[in-house]
């Protein structure tokens, strides 16, 4: 499984605030749906909205995951991360 990241932030499309805070147990859901796993869901002071954190086994199921959160009102901007123990090994290749 590789992790994700992703910088959300709710667009103006979303009327209420509180009924956006109850639906993090059914995009949990959706991703399990996609075989994902949603390992964490911060609220974020600052210039984005949240910060997501889950794990996909490919590029492909990352995209799909990005369009069900998607569908919820809110913009992802996902990004891969690894793990730096696995950053320092492909920097010694090089």
């Amino acid at each position: 499984m590789n992790t994700y990241m992703a910088l959300v932030d709710v667009r103006d499309t979303v009327q209420n605030v509180q009924e956006l805070a109850s639906v993090w147990g059914e995009i949990r859901n959706e991703i399990h749906d996609l075989d994902g796993t949603l390992t964490d869901a911060y609220a974020v002071l600052g210039e984005h909205d949240y910060l997501l954190l889950f794990e996909a086994p490919d590029h492909d199921r990352a995209l799909q995951i990005s369009l069900v959160v998607e569908r919820r009102g809110l913009d992802m901007q996902t990004m891969e991360l690894i793990p730096v123990d696995r950053f320092g090994e492909l920097v010694d290749d090089i």
